[in-house]
């Protein structure tokens, strides 16, 4: 799974140069096909056979993690932001992007283009959501242990009507009730259930 990232490069590369070179639009929708669809088909085959499932492991060891593969599969959207940004300008196409990889959207949520997701299968998000600013959003969190890495996996759970300010992050297994205003710079630590005093009013 090592070698997926740069697959994906080599192969997105000889397919803009050969459109260059012939001018036929055939290379360019595989060009499309390969960036966008290539990682997601391998994501959801993988998922088949190791799923990723919440919960403490150990990086280093002869088992495999499957959250390393995902996270390999994820990794160009993760380098070059922008090919995901470019979704924002048909509404609705993000969270249907985020879906595609097994996420939880619910209707009404306004993304902004900085918004920052590691791992795009580990969201629940409610309805009436509105995320800000270089957002971030992860669901995993690694911390060293000893002679070994120590990896937290867990979903992130945002309820309905919540406003996410610019730049808050969230962590793994962190839950936000519904109606909550998360101010701007927080840190919403793993597995933290977050109830703000200030509510939003539901539409």
């Amino acid at each position: 799974m090592s070698l997926f990232p740069g697959l994906i490069v080599t192969l997105t590369l000889t397919c803009f140069v050969v459109w260059i070179e012939t001018g036929n639009w055939y290379w360019l929708i595989l060009l499309i096909l390969i960036i966008y669809g290539l990682p997601l088909l391998t994501y959801r085959i993988h998922q088949l056979f190791y799923p990723l499932q919440a919960g403490l492991s150990y990086l280093v060891g002869k088992n495999y993690i499957p959250w390393w593969g995902t996270y390999q599969i994820q990794l160009i959207y993760n380098t070059f932001p922008g090919l995901e940004r470019v979704l924002h300008f048909v509404p609705g196409l993000f969270s249907l992007w985020l879906r595609l990889w097994g996420a939880t959207i619910g209707k009404n949520v306004l993304w902004t283009p900085s918004i920052q997701i590691l791992d795009r299968g580990l969201l629940h998000i409610g309805d009436h959501v509105i995320l800000g600013h270089q957002v971030t959003l992860l669901g995993h969190v690694i911390k060293p242990k000893r002679d070994n890495l120590l990896l937290y996996v867990d979903r992130i759970t945002i309820g309905d009507n919540v406003f996410v300010s610019a730049g808050v992050g969230i962590g793994p297994g962190a839950a936000i009730a519904d109606g909550s205003y998360i101010t701007f710079g927080t840190i919403i630590f793993p597995k933290q259930k977050y109830n703000s005093e200030q509510k939003i009013p539901a539409p």
